[in-house]
């Protein structure tokens, strides 16, 4: 373990602090612009438009990064994000904010394809699964913490936003000391809907759903929280509480769905999903324990759908195909992210904050009611053809991560030798 993460512990060290200030931001943002009475839908935006930079960012970003070098345009990136973190702290106004989250969206798909394309460098077949893991931990305790942070100072300060600012710092320097050297090109990202669409229907559709429910309850869920009443330390813990949910429910419903057809273990937790946000609909709870129970329920249900999707796609697709499939149904996401809190705000403004899980209950009604009819136009790949899903943890969001990261995944083909990687991609010289 020691002679496979000592190559690249500069480059996790500096993954944790960024997703630290990504947690801490991401979650700051809505419960100070809440605090300072703008609107749902201006609150939504915020998230929108980090989902547009971000997946604007996984087209351009390797462009640029071919151009100026990953050392320098992972230097620029962070301190965009820096910058702008900042900015958000002394300029508090909504048009500035929702402004400045798409170059934070950008900048952070930047930052991620360079650092999971340098993991990728260093990794070999036998070493990339436990690199993997790590990487995906360390994104998600870094979100996590970063969460919690809020409820350690006042958001209606300054201090959080300079905390941010400080964070992010950190951020650059270990990947600036590191003496490893830097990765082949980015890879270029092509996005092929009809084609995701005729290797699977329900994966096309279930992610696209998965991501309008996502990132309409993970922009809009501090806003929720702040609406009926809740200090930013228990906002900020419901949060965290549905992503470690999702990630320990993957497991037993992982391998639940390599035993049957994975499109009933979709179909049962969108179902489980949908019934905990209409039950918060139906019963608006203002006891705190059970806003708790009943989101860590949608939480554990609905951050669980996203891998299976993503594994019932490539049960019908080739071998070598893994990394262009799920890097499309991972953009599809995006756009679905896009979506979701540009809708969940106009509802929650129009009906009342509860009605944030009316969004998203109909996004999984929709998953539950598809997968089952195609269940019954389309037989399964039968159990011993499938590739298991891995025990391996899932990301803070599946937009944690990047196309270019996906080549770590242990399901994705083989890792040319490292012999081989030199002679067809040359390295950069270092700055």
């Amino acid at each position: 373990m020691r002679r496979n993460l000592l190559p690249v512990m500069a480059l996790l060290l500096g993954t944790l602090f960024l997703f630290l200030g990504n947690g801490l931001h991401g979650l700051l943002l809505p419960v100070r612009g809440a605090a300072e009475g703008y609107s749902n839908e201006v609150l939504g935006l915020l998230g929108t438009t980090w989902a547009a930079g971000f997946v604007l960012g996984c087209f351009v970003a390797p462009k640029l990064v071919v151009r100026v070098g990953h050392v320098r345009a992972f230097s620029t990136f962070v301190a965009l994000i820096l910058v702008n973190a900042l900015l958000t702290g002394i300029v508090v106004d909504a048009t500035w904010w929702v402004a400045l989250r798409v170059i934070t969206g950008f900048c952070t798909a930047g930052t991620s394809m360079i650092i999971e394309s340098w993991l990728n460098e260093r990794a070999t077949n036998e070493s990339r699964g436990m690199i993997f893991s790590f990487y995906i931990s360390i994104t998600l305790i870094g979100v996590v913490a970063g969460q919690m942070l809020v409820g350690a100072f006042d958001p209606a300060t300054t201090i959080l936003f300079m905390i941010c600012g400080i964070v992010y710092g950190f951020a650059i320097m270990p990947t600036l000391m590191s003496t490893a050297a830097t990765p082949q090109p980015l890879r270029s990202i092509k996005l092929d809907l009809p084609l995701l669409y005729r290797n699977s229907p329900v994966s096309f559709v279930g992610i696209l759903m998965i991501g309008i429910a996502n990132g309409a309850y993970g922009t809009l869920g501090a806003v929720f929280g702040s609406r009926v009443g809740l200090d930013p330390s228990t906002i900020a813990l419901l949060l965290s509480v549905t992503i470690f949910l999702g990630a320990i429910m993957q497991f037993p419903a992982g391998k639940l769905s390599d035993r049957i057809d994975r499109r009933y273990v979709l179909a049962a937790l969108s179902a489980l999903a949908a019934f905990a946000a209409l039950a918060m609909v139906a019963i608006t709870p203002s006891d705190p324990l059970w806003i708790f129970i009943f989101v860590g329920i949608y939480g554990a249900a609905a951050n669980a759908l996203y891998p299976i999707a993503v594994a019932h796609a490539n049960d019908f697709a080739k071998p070598d195909e893994f990394v262009k499939v799920s890097g499309g149904l991972l953009l599809l996401f995006g756009i679905g992210t896009i979506i979701g809190p540009t809708l969940g705000g106009p509802v929650m403004t129009a009906a009342g904050p509860y009605a944030l899980f009316a969004v998203t209950a109909v996004a999984h009604l929709l998953i539950s009611a598809y997968a089952i009819y195609r269940s019954r136009t389309r037989a399964a790949i039968p159990a011993e053809d499938r590739e298991n899903v891995p025990n391996l943890p899932i990301s803070a969001s599946p937009m944690s991560s990047t196309p270019e990261g996906l080549s770590l995944d242990p399901r994705a083909a083989p890792l040319p030798e490292q012999d081989e990687l030199d002679d067809t991609h040359p390295m950069e010289a270092r700055p």
